[in-house]
């Protein structure tokens, strides 16, 4: 019982410092020597094999994709290229459907590959123009970009490159496009209660004679150490590389600035589902290579090579135009580092926990939730991503510890190992959201809103509307298996 309550009081401690601002660097060693503590365990040997051990082993793992991913992100930004994107639908959708354009801009972008933080700095400015010209009330401009950029590009729609959508690929022998039919069903969900919200509150506001507000209007970003760390242990780039380069002011034309993102698309498209399926990889049965099989690898792989292609993509059409092509590179490579630390420092602290004697009280009590495996694996995904303030960060976590019970459970159940990942995903992308995680704090920060004004029309668009979405596939995969 005192392991158990050892758990529980690291996990506590976690959250607090967390909360408190402190890097993860250092809150997520202390918690898991606490937990190993309260167990009896060797402290040392746990911090610098079992911790140390399960994080270089992420970051082994998914360093390309945190590398190239950031780079990408970086890219777009200094090309000017998602300011050109931005700017053509705004044009062509108009001021009357502002929150809609806002919505579809922030999904495009972050379904191409962008990072969502980059999107946030380009986006918010533009957004808040445009919601001025409309007269829509300042403060729904956080809820309206998190509902496209933080919800269903990330975890619902098949083949999007996120570092959600490709954490559980190894532990499922998946790839991106798991459950396509599920996926789109999800992320029409999650969009239509998003959108639902949005216009409802817009109505609302009119009815009362709510305009735009206040001038929300934060002037140059200054992001604070706390909130970057924060953010760094969110999502997949370091806040602070967004101004360590110059952007183009004059962007490519769009049928030029949306290449790149086609090029992930389609070329994890070819290498998912054409291209590695039918190659011969048999070699990787060998022992130098990890006894592995294309099965395995293959779904990261192809996530890998589409952000490569797509680097080169923007290379080749904005390369000469770039004002500093070797600052932006070396921005968007540091970028990488520091929320990759981070995630894998969590996943050193799951590690710990999860090889405690009394861990094995709370895999009891997790597989004796009611509802079943796709219940279960729901319901973990979902307390961890809360608990640890990071989707991917709460994905690793969960698939270390359950990863092998939860595909035992769905041989025996006759389900269908697409649509564990998927629902891992969406599950994932819920309460990750809550009030201190380092998404939404930099997202009210760049609209200029605080939590009182804002935080409740994110929690209907960012964890409501996923919310839906899950149960929405949890239903049909009960009834019809995988699609």
């Amino acid at each position: 019982m005192l392991g158990l309550i050892g758990i529980f009081v690291a996990l506590g401690l976690l959250m607090w410092l967390a909360y408190s601002g402190r890097s993860v660097l250092i809150s997520a060693p202390i918690a898991a020597v606490v937990a190993a503590a309260f167990s009896g365990e060797p402290l040392l040997a746990h911090w610098t094999l079992t911790y140390m051990g399960a994080a270089a082993g992420f970051i082994a793992q998914w360093f390309p994709m945190f590398l190239l991913g950031a780079l990408f992100g970086k890219l777009m930004e200094d090309s000017g290229s998602i300011t050109s994107i931005a700017q053509y639908l705004t044009d062509r959708l108009g001021t009357r459907r502002t929150m809609l354009s806002v919505v579809l801009i922030s999904a495009l972008v972050t379904y191409g590959g962008v990072s969502v933080f980059v999107v946030f700095f380009v986006l918010v400015p533009m957004a808040r123009q445009m919601f001025r010209a409309a007269d829509i009330p300042g403060r729904l401009l956080p809820a309206t970009v998190g509902l496209g950029a933080c919800t269903f590009t990330l975890s619902a729609i098949p083949g999007t490159p996120s570092i959600n959508n490709s954490v559980p690929i190894p532990y499922f022998g998946t790839t991106t496009f798991a459950a396509p039919g599920l996926g789109i069903i999800a992320a029409a969900v999650i969009l239509a209660v998003g959108m639902w919200w949005l216009h409802r509150a817009e109505a609302k506001a009119r009815r009362a004679g709510e305009g735009y507000g206040r001038a929300a209007e934060p002037g140059a970003p200054v992001i604070s150490k706390a909130v970057r760390e924060r953010a760094a242990s969110a999502r997949e780039f370091d806040l602070a590389e967004l101004s360590a380069s110059e952007r183009n002011p004059q962007g490519p034309r769009f049928t030029l600035a949306i290449m790149p993102l086609l090029a992930v698309i389609v070329t994890n498209l070819l290498m998912s589902l054409v291209i590695f399926p039918a190659s011969d990889y048999s070699f990787l049965a060998e022992p130098r290579w990890g006894e592995t099989s294309i099965g395995a690898v293959s779904g990261a792989w192809s996530v890998v090579i589409a952000l490569g292609v797509a680097n080169l993509t923007v290379l080749a059409i904005n390369g000469r135009t770039l004002p500093s092509l070797r600052e932006s590179l070396d921005a968007g490579a540091n970028a990488a580092a520091l929320p990759m630390m981070m995630i894998a420092s969590l996943v050193g602290f799951g590690a710990v926990v999860v090889t405690l004697p009394a861990f094995s009280m709370v895999r009891d009590a997790v597989f004796a939730f009611p509802g079943g495996p796709l219940v279960q694996l729901a319901v973990a995904v979902n307390v961890l991503a809360g608990l640890t303030g990071t989707a991917a960060g709460g994905v690793a976590i969960v698939l270390n510890a359950f990863g092998e019970d939860f595909m035992r459970l769905a041989t025996e159940h006759g389900i269908d190992p697409q649509v564990m990942h998927r629902i891992t995903t969406i599950s994932a992308g819920t309460l990750d959201t809550l009030p201190h995680n380092g998404t939404i704090l930099l997202l009210l920060q760049l609209s200029g809103m605080s939590h009182r004004e804002s935080y409740f029309d994110l929690i209907m668009t960012v964890i409501v509307s996923c919310i839906a979405g899950l149960v929405a596939v949890v239903a049909l995969a009960s009834v019809f298996g995988s699609f």
